[in-house]
């Protein structure tokens, strides 16, 4: 074995030993890194990726299942009533239980290399701060507590040693793709989606939509929320939001793109006329296996890319008429202040309402939109309180505006 070599060898070995905590344990992120442990564990031995801590809100039997299959030193479920439940099921072994919303947060701040932050919705922001604040590197796979709390989580980021990796397949490609050194070359970074099952509908037809159609992505395996996001195109004006919070770009610099194959994640812009691109399979466990080994590449169990077989890649603007939900997050990034705030908030309540058929598909955009109009997010200061007591407020309005809706 030459020097090189066995330098790689020691590398890789160093990468995949790091400690990993996930929040979220139980999601389709969850999932997917799990997936990449194991493989891990495969290719490098049963000590890869050593687990901390997993956490879930409910999923009581799954995590149970986790914990005795991968051995955490902690499981933590969300939901208090849960936790004899937990426990019972892993009497025996030498996992940690504990319970609650406090239990999440200490798990988050418990010593791991990585934490990798899959909770979906503005529940993850106190959990990502604690681990924020203890100089962890932040494998992000939720973009809601960017978009609720953009200048809190900056600044939290200025006053520690922390590291982010987005894992989100947009952000991460732009992560690889973006020089930071040359900053004032970058014209402009655009993010690619897919458009969702309702790309070619009419507004008419998405009049009908059931949540049973929205879950159903054509490319991605995700949890509900996130495919209702992607179905409406607020996934991708989350996204933007959040990448103007990750990479300090203006609004103007960033764009959308509709690319119905979700081969191309990101499209970077210089200044001598250069477009850079990234290009994988729609499979999440590229851009966490990245994230969890950053800097260095370590083999994945995910699918892929054969451009033979696909044959053609197409690309297409954004309809705004008859996905509205991407104009509001564009809208709420020019005013700034804690519009984006109330943007999430109301999104998530809306989204929730809709999974549970109390409103339409197309009154998502309504209830974000009338929400908006009651609440003034504009000149918010952005600190922590402020933006919980905003979001808790602008939860309520939406609450309001979806009860008037059904009735």
């Amino acid at each position: 074995m030459t020097v090189s070599a066995r330098n790689e060898s020691r590398d890789v070995a160093n990468a995949v030993s790091r400690r990993l905590t996930i929040l979220g344990s139980t999601g389709s992120i969850g999932d997917s890194t799990l997936s990449v442990v194991a493989h891990a564990r495969t290719n490098h031995g049963p000590d890869a990726f050593p687990l901390e801590a997993l956490t879930a809100q409910s999923s009581v039997d799954k995590l149970a299942a986790q914990a005795r299959e991968f051995r955490p030193r902690l499981a933590v479920i969300g939901d208090p009533s849960l936790y004899s439940q937990l426990k019972d099921a892993l009497a025996g072994t030498d996992v940690e239980v504990a319970a609650g919303q406090d239990a999440v947060r200490d798990a988050a701040a418990r010593p791991s290399d990585v934490v990798m932050v899959a909770i979906i919705g503005a529940a993850s922001l106190v959990p990502t701060l604690a681990a924020v604040k203890r100089g962890a590197t932040i494998a992000l796979a939720n973009k809601e507590c960017v978009v609720a709390a953009g200048n809190v989580f900056r600044d939290a980021l200025a006053q520690s040693r922390a590291i982010v990796i987005p894992v989100d397949s947009e952000h991460n490609a732009a992560f690889q793709l973006l020089d930071f050194n040359q900053a004032h070359a970058i014209e402009r970074v655009t993010l690619t989606a897919s458009g969702g099952p309702f790309r070619e509908w009419t507004r008419e037809r998405m009049e009908r939509v059931t949540p049973e159609q929205a879950v159903a992505h054509p490319n991605w395996s995700m949890g509900a929320k996130i495919s209702v996001d992607s179905a409406t195109l607020m996934n991708k004006g989350l996204e933007v939001i959040e990448a103007h919070y990750l990479f300090g770009l203006p609004a103007e610099r960033l764009g959308v793109i509709v690319h119905p194959q979700s081969i191309v994640h990101c499209l970077v812009a210089y200044a001598d006329g250069s477009t850079l691109a990234h290009l994988s399979a729609p499979d999440m466990r590229t851009p966490i296996a990245y994230a969890l080994a950053w800097p260095l590449r370590v083999a994945s169990p995910s699918q892929r890319l054969d451009l033979a077989l696909i044959k053609q890649l197409t690309f297409e603007n954004p309809d705004f008429e008859r996905f509205p939900c991407l104009g509001l997050a564009e809208e709420c990034l020019r005013i700034g202040g804690l519009a984006p705030t109330i943007l999430n908030a109301a999104n998530e309540v809306a989204v929730h309402a809709f999974l549970n058929r109390r409103i339409g598909f197309l009154d998502i955009a309504r209830v974000i939109e009338d929400t908006l109009a009651a609440n003034d997010g504009s000149n918010g200061g952005g600190g922590l309180d402020e933006v919980l007591a905003v979001d808790q407020r602008a939860r309520s309005v939406a609450a309001d505006f979806c009860r008037a809706t059904a009735a």
